[in-house]
């Protein structure tokens, strides 16, 4: 098995692997929150849970996630059929690339990384124990945990040292950030109740400086992740030109002409342009002269 093959098998039963347990993970969350019964009885924080739950960002990471892991192993079936590029394959990959650096890794990164922060300080701010009745432990570590192993695998197995469109990817970072900001604060304002208690203990420029780090922190996410990926996988490959420099090349273009106007409008006598074609073709002349001795 050639080191290609061995590597896209990796990346195919990684996927694979990863997108069914994403689509299992968003089956039983929502048969889960079905599960929660406005009766009454149940405490109001687990009934808004499943009112509200469109305003949890884990949730709209795990929707990211499933989409880029399902482009991805569409990709993979697609090398395997080496129809990768084509028109299809393209524009799979295109997007694949796309939604990973703009949406999957920064909000990942934060939302793993602030969400287990604020837990280990005080996890009612974030995560309140009566959360443990209905939400399984090994739910809560596949949503805020084992999204962060799909991004480290991705990063070992896939080299992105660059942007693929800095553009569309700071259109769809800075279009999830403003948006959720937009649910989040109206579900605030509609039901005067906050789904992260962690808002609750901060008065409003409290808040207002909490947002911008938030924004600040997640866009650094999004920057830092091109580096780190050019220290895993090197820099960009670069073809070593070692031919000799023709002295003459400060002076012609490839096509041969000078690069002075004046001397690309200059014909010799004899009909022929002037210097610039003689100096290029000179050495042709040479050979031929010396072919005659």
């Amino acid at each position: 098995m050639s080191k290609t093959t061995a590597l896209l098998t990796v990346k195919t039963v990684f996927h694979g692997v990863a997108f069914l347990s994403m689509v299992y993970v968003s089956i039983f969350g929502v048969s889960m929150l079905m599960g929660i019964k406005d009766d009454g009885k149940t405490p109001v924080i687990l009934v808004d849970t499943k009112t509200y739950a469109v305003g949890f960002l884990t949730n709209w990471n795990l929707t990211f996630q499933t989409i880029f892991l399902g482009l991805s192993l569409v990709n993979d079936v697609l090398e395997w059929l080496d129809k990768q590029s084509s028109s299809l394959g393209t524009k799979i990959k295109y997007w694949r690339d796309v939604i990973f650096c703009g949406m999957v890794l920064p909000f990942t990164m934060f939302v793993s990384g602030m969400f287990w922060t604020v837990y280990a300080i005080d996890r009612e701010l974030v995560f309140p124990k009566i959360y443990d009745s209905v939400v399984p432990w090994w739910f809560n570590h596949c949503v805020h945990t084992n999204i962060m192993v799909v991004l480290l695998v991705e990063t070992l197995l896939q080299a992105r040292r660059h942007p693929t469109n800095r553009r569309l990817e700071m259109i769809l970072f800075w279009s999830v950030a403003l948006s959720y900001a937009v649910v989040y604060y109206t579900i605030y304002f509609v039901t005067d109740r906050w789904l992260y208690q962690v808002f609750g203990v901060m008065n409003w420029w409290q808040v207002c400086l909490y947002q911008l780090f938030i924004w600040a922190i997640t866009y650094v996410f999004y920057i830092i992740q091109f580096p780190i990926n050019r220290l895993v996988h090197g820099a960009e490959p670069t073809i070593d030109n070692n031919e000799e420099k023709d002295p003459v090349d400060d002076k012609v273009h490839d096509n041969g002409r000078s690069l002075n106007p004046e001397e690309n409008g200059k014909v010799a006598a004899d009909g022929l342009p002037g210097d610039s074609w003689s100096l290029k073709f000179r050495s042709i002349k040479n050979n031929t002269e010396n072919s005659r001795l």
